[in-house]
């Protein structure tokens, strides 16, 4: 079999421990400049751009000499890649890749791009999403001898490329996408070449534009855009768009034998407010989300004195419920931006303390008031009780909680960094339990049909995390399988003509898998 070497960096590693929030798995972004240019520094400036969507690790990769080099360490881009603003490395391709560990740990053996030498020649990839057949595919590569130096699931592709019995390197890549399941963007540098691909789902963006010279692909507009960007387009599912000193041609893998699934969740929160994905403007489409909230609290005839946002995901949907419900909107919280990421403390008064570092009462604005707190979604409901507790410390009458998402009730096997079934608060407890749970006087999420109702063209979206009905068939293990305590309450309450757990459903949805079916 062909060899495979794989070219790191420093070697250490790093154990984070996160709170509830969820996360994204990451951001990348690639050039294609029709002349000789400083293309790691022009890199710097979309990954900046992309920071939000990954802050344990950032690199790049670029041609140098006839050689494809990397460079990537752990932390944030302005720590890790300030040494690329200064110096020329003149160049005409490369990748670059910031990341939040979902499949694999954060560790720098895994950090982007992956670099390696083989016989299909020099390879850097940098990969947006989650593979949700990793293991099976990893599983049937070590059995024939392969030798994995990382836990990611994107250093399989490499293994799988490299092991092809295919002749070329584009027939070797095309056989790999076809045995891939699941979410995977990716940027590729094979020798002088830049190539883009985007899974058959669509389950996550890329863009392309140009600019001076340049084609500029990245996760998000607002990675084009910081380089001047005037026209783009968002690659289709599928598409495969080769880069070279011939210009640029693309080819589809899948596209007319699968439904779109692009993941809802670009729109509710992941996305920045002033980027445009699946051909919305996200700061719009949040702004819908916080509007439908308000038309379905005035059906119920709730009135509050002032909408206040959690900074800075729910500041777009906070917005769009002030607008229609004709209420002021204001910052009741401010947000300490050099608080990083928070840690799980040991007691209850050290997590709120941390909630205290990254967010505080205006008390000027909340005392007195019924407050309409408005966030995007509610993981395990630490972080919301912590909050409200601190608006009612702050004088606020009463507390409302807003979210701009149904209910997370299933994990992602997408790119989406959702805890088990066990751990999501909304598989425990209906949204009046949550409220007591939390110390709010009420709490509404946005229902479904209402989130399907402000989206153009609702049928290409993925809902998995709210519904359990997945794409594709996924590795649910026996555990996520069961039904959870919500689900064997609505259970009771439903005729018993109607009764069929969710859990049963994705069982039943997913049985190919247990067959090995793709």
């Amino acid at each position: 079999m062909p060899s495979l070497t794989l070219v790191s960096a420093r070697c250490y590693t790093l154990d984070i421990v996160a709170n509830g929030d969820l996360h994204h798995f990451c951001g990348v972004a690639g050039l294609y400049s029709d002349q000789e240019r400083n293309i790691p520094r022009h890199l710097f400036f979309p990954l900046f751009s992309l920071q939000h969507r990954g802050q344990e690790s950032a690199g790049i990769a670029y041609r140098k000499d006839g050689k494809t080099v990397a460079y990537k360490d752990l932390g944030m881009v302005s720590t890790v890649l300030s040494r690329y603003l200064s110096g020329d490395r003149m160049t005409r391709v490369g990748i670059g890749h910031v990341r939040y560990s979902t499949h694999g740990g954060n560790k720098l053996e895994n950090a982007q791009p992956m670099v390696v030498s083989c016989n299909k020649g020099d390879i850097a990839i940098a990969h947006n999403g989650n593979i949700s057949n990793a293991q099976q595919l990893k599983n049937e590569l070590v059995d024939e001898g392969a030798i994995f130096q990382t836990s990611s699931d994107t250093e399989l592709v490499l293994h799988l490329i490299s092991r092809s019995r295919c002749r070329t390197f584009d027939e070797a890549l095309l056989e790999t996408l076809s045995r891939l399941a699941g979410a995977f963007t990716m940027l590729l540098i094979h020798n002088d070449r830049l190539i883009a691909v985007r899974d058959p789902h669509g389950f996550r963006p890329l863009f392309v534009g140009s600019t001076d010279g340049m084609r500029v692909i990245a996760s998000e507009s607002c990675g084009l855009e910081i380089l001047g960007c005037s026209q783009m387009r968002e690659l289709e599912p599928g598409e495969v768009l080769f880069l070279d000193e011939d210009g640029e041609h693309t080819i589809h893998i899948g596209r007319d034998s699968v439904q779109p699934a692009q993941c809802v969740f670009e729109l509710i929160y992941f996305a920045r407010p002033d980027s445009r994905v699946f051909a919305n403007g996200v700061h719009a489409a949040r702004g819908r989300m916080g509007a439908a909230l308000a038309q379905a609290d005035a059906d119920e005839g709730l009135v509050g004195d002032i909408v206040v946002p959690v900074p800075d995901s729910g500041t777009s949907a906070a917005v769009g419920y002030a607008r229609e419900a004709g209420l002021p909107f204001d910052f009741g919280l401010t947000r300490n931006h050099y608080a990083g990421r928070s840690f799980i403390m040991p007691t209850t008064a050290e997590r709120e303390l941390a909630v205290r570092m990254k967010l505080h009462p205006v008390e000027d604005v909340i005392r007195d008031g019924r407050i309409i707190l408005v966030d995007d979604s509610l993981v395990r409901g630490t972080t919301a009780r912590s909050l409200v507790r601190l608006l009612y410390r702050a004088g606020a009458r009463e507390v409302h909680l807003r979210l701009s998402s149904p209910e997370l009730r299933w994990p992602c096997f997408f790119g989406i960094d959702i805890p088990t079934r066990k751990e999501l608060i909304s598989n425990r407890l209906d949204p009046e339990e949550i409220a007591e749970y939390v110390g709010a006087d009420s709490v509404r999420f946005l229902d479904l049909d209402r989130l399907r109702g402000m989206l153009d063209r609702p049928d290409r979206y993925c809902y998995a995390c709210f519904t359990g009905a997945y794409p594709i068939a996924v590795p649910l293990t026996a555990e996520e399988r069961k039904p959870q305590p919500r689900d064997r309450k609505e259970d009771r309450s439903m005729p018993r003509s109607a009764q069929e757990p969710l859990a049963v459903r994705a069982a039943d949805q997913n049985a190919a898998l247990d067959g090995g079916e793709r």
